[in-house]
């Protein structure tokens, strides 16, 4: 799908969206196909190549420079569905910088990108490309830290179901969250090294405020990273933890399933034993039967109950480490570590 906008003026800042290509107008590609491609590097001279840099998913953040085109290739944060629950992902976006034009490539359709066409940017003209570029920038660092936030509250209700239920699914949605902060992680950093490289090179015009529009790119940037990397170790040692909590369960439970294995070898061994054809005692005794069913009652409940002293103590600390406050309500999530 190809799409083109031009801002009216360069008073308003509004989009018109346009049937062909014009000087200062902005093209926006999603899931292109070949013969889309073909055809925008014929009439912009955009190298092939960098257009289709972004459709590899697993293309690194990057910038290139060729025939005065510039390709800057950074990673997005997505949102998708996936088994009735919110996931969290990275695709490549490539903005392609030139003379006439500015092009930005991905595979799926962005909210970040969507909200300069609906109008949501502020100062925001097709023209000024090289602040374009910086603002996208900025867009995707502040999504990132949005995403952010919407992990941690996830990761916080998932720990209080888990309380309750130890259940499988719960650890599950909390590797799912991990692999989604490793994601942002990855990504993050190499936008980093690409945003530097970027400014290092100059190799685009700047406008009176670009300066506070990098440095917002700069901290909300540094922000997320800083984020990510705390929130990817809570959330390991909250997987840590719960899973040792599990373990220690199915401790417990094997400990009670062999007490009742001890509990009922007792009344087997005593059966054994008087079910020999040898002389016994209590034989020639016409209570015998009686007596030798209440010795076998006494003993199992005494043995009963030294097991069931043992294994209460061995339960009392695992119930206290699941009250105590390392993942209680007031957990130490930073979520309004940057507020």
């Amino acid at each position: 799908m190809i799409q083109i906008y031009k801002s009216i003026s360069e008073t308003n800042s509004s989009l018109k969206q346009l049937d062909s290509i014009e000087n200062g107008c902005w093209i926006n590609i999603v899931a292109p196909s070949e013969e889309e491609l073909i055809l925008i590097s014929k009439k912009t001279g955009v190298p092939l190549n960098f257009l289709r840099a972004p459709l590899d998913d697993e293309e690194t953040s990057r910038i290139d420079v060729e025939d005065g085109f510039t390709l800057v290739v950074v990673d997005i944060p997505f949102t998708e569905m996936e088994d009735n629950s919110l996931t969290y992902d990275t695709y490549p976006l490539a903005i392609i910088h030139s003379e006439k034009e500015i092009i930005t490539v991905c595979l799926k359709n962005s909210r970040i990108l969507t909200d300069f066409i609906n109008g949501r940017i502020k100062s925001f003209f097709s023209f000024k490309k090289s602040r374009f570029i910086l603002q996208i920038l900025n867009r995707i660092s502040t999504y990132y830290l949005i995403y952010l936030r919407q992990i941690d509250k996830k990761s916080v209700m998932i720990e209080k179901r888990l309380h309750k239920s130890m259940k499988n699914r719960e650890l599950i949605q909390l590797h799912s969250l991990e692999k989604s902060l490793v994601y942002f992680s990855t990504s993050l950093k190499a936008n980093e090294v690409t945003l530097e490289k970027m400014l290092k090179m100059d190799i685009m015009q700047k406008y009176k405020d670009d300066q506070d529009v990098l440095e917002d790119v700069i901290i909300e940037k540094k922000q997320a990273i800083e984020m990510t990397d705390i929130y990817s170790n809570i959330l390991s040692s909250t997987m840590d933890f719960f899973a040792s909590v599990i373990s220690n369960n199915l401790n417990i439970v094997m400990k009670v399933l062999a007490s009742v294995t001890i509990l009922m070898a007792i009344p087997t061994i005593i059966g054994g034993i008087f079910g020999m054809n040898v002389a016994l005692p209590l034989q020639d005794n016409p209570q015998g039967f009686i007596i030798i069913i209440f010795l076998t009652i006494i003993l199992t409940l005494i043995t009963a109950f030294i097991l069931y002293k043992k294994v209460s103590n061995d339960t009392f600390f695992p119930q206290m480490l699941l009250k105590c406050d390392y993942l209680g309500k007031n957990s130490a999530y930073p979520t309004n570590f940057y507020a």
